[in-house]
């Protein structure tokens, strides 16, 4: 038996295999009228494919806790009842193909108001759809991009209940699983790297008080979230500014996300999602298949964490190892199920595994 296709368990869930879709966002929801943030026809197309195509447990895109968190004007989000009536159309169909849904709540913090990637993804103004940004220091992402405004403690724990109430909201839609999005530069990741973190209150400074957001917005989500259901985290396990002289203060490193692992655990956390990078525009990457797999092999071996493995796994033997070498638990693909929505089933057939194959497909088995 192939180790990729051994079920997994957390809590009291068991997903069919170990090979997920990792969150991407797709930049299509209506930005405005009654249907803003809503899924449509393209999520549900989207999702469903990949489910048919054998996938263990399908994480959504970026949803954006509030109107505000949005990367950009046409992000799904979680913050209104319409919304999670289209989301639960989409959870059904999941599930009826043995695939687990899943949710990323998301805020984007600094890295908000942006167009869609296609466009540029630059800044937006009012007057193109845009909006003022937050983050935990009115510092700019780049070059070319408006300071944002400095959160007040009120806004902070308003936003801290804003996930609480999008984890609700999760649970109403039918999903299974609720990953809190603290990675790539986004609010929370904001928050954790003294690159991005210039406080001075009990927010900002000392490490405990730079995880602090983090972990309230964790203890909200798990307050209201199933005990039975599993919490996932995204992490960037690394800013990549260690050596980097584009700021005198050092970012988020690898020896940080192994402490901040265990505090994680110890708060109600299942699984780490370990990705790096996205809180520096030119940190200095040197990327390469499985580049970020020891990351999380780290945080298995020091903390016994479950972790998921990401970026550059692009084949079914490579996705296998990791597996069988004990470096991850699961692995997420990205841009590979974007090429390929049947992946787990191809993979399947060259391992050796077995996957759900809906039965209008059983002539291709």
């Amino acid at each position: 038996m192939s180790t990729l296709f051994e079920p997994f368990t957390l809590r009291s869930l068991t997903i069919a295999n170990r090979l997920w879709m990792a969150p991407m966002c797709q930049y299509s929801a209506d930005s405005e009228g009654p249907d803003e943030g809503a899924a449509n026809d393209w999520h549900f197309a989207h999702y469903a494919a990949r489910a048919a195509g054998g996938t263990g447990l399908i994480l959504t895109e970026a949803t954006a806790v509030s109107p505000e968190g949005r990367i950009s004007p046409y992000d799904l989000g979680i913050w209104n009842d319409r919304q999670v009536a289209a989301l639960r159309r989409i959870t059904t169909f999941l599930k009826g193909q043995g695939t687990v849904p899943g949710i990323q709540l998301a805020h984007a913090g600094r890295k908000a108001s942006t167009d869609a990637t296609w466009h540029g993804g630059a800044p937006l103004d009012a007057e193109n759809g845009g909006w003022r940004t937050v983050a935990p220091s009115a510092l700019p992402f780049d070059e070319g991009h408006p300071a944002p405004d400095e959160l007040g403690v009120d806004q902070i724990q308003e936003i801290v209940a804003q996930f609480a109430d999008a984890a609700r909201r999760a649970l109403e839609a039918g999903f299974q699983v609720v990953e809190v999005h603290g990675a790539h530069g986004y609010l929370i990741g904001q928050f954790l790297s003294p690159h991005t973190n210039h406080r001075t209150d009990e927010y900002g400074g000392s490490y405990e008080n730079r995880t602090r957001f983090a972990l309230e917005v964790v203890d909200a989500v798990r307050a209201v979230w199933p005990q039975e259901l599993p919490v996932l985290f995204r992490i960037s396990a690394t800013d990549w500014l260690t050596e980097n002289e584009e700021d005198e203060r050092e970012g988020w490193t690898a020896d940080d996300t192994v402490h901040f692992a265990a505090d994680l655990l110890a708060h109600g956390v299942d699984l780490l999602d370990t990705s790096t990078g996205g809180n520096a525009p030119r940190a200095r990457i040197v990327a390469g298949p499985g580049y970020q797999v020891p990351f999380a092999e780290r945080v298995k071996r020091e903390t016994g964490l479950p972790v998921g493995a990401v970026g550059l796994i692009t084949e079914a033997r490579q996705a296998e190892k990791i597996i069988s070498d004990g470096q991850a638990d699961v692995v997420l693909l990205g841009r590979e199920l974007l090429r390929d929505p049947s992946f787990a089933l191809h993979a399947a057939r060259e391992l050796g595994g077995e996957v759900h194959t809906p039965k209008q497909y059983h002539r291709s088995v």
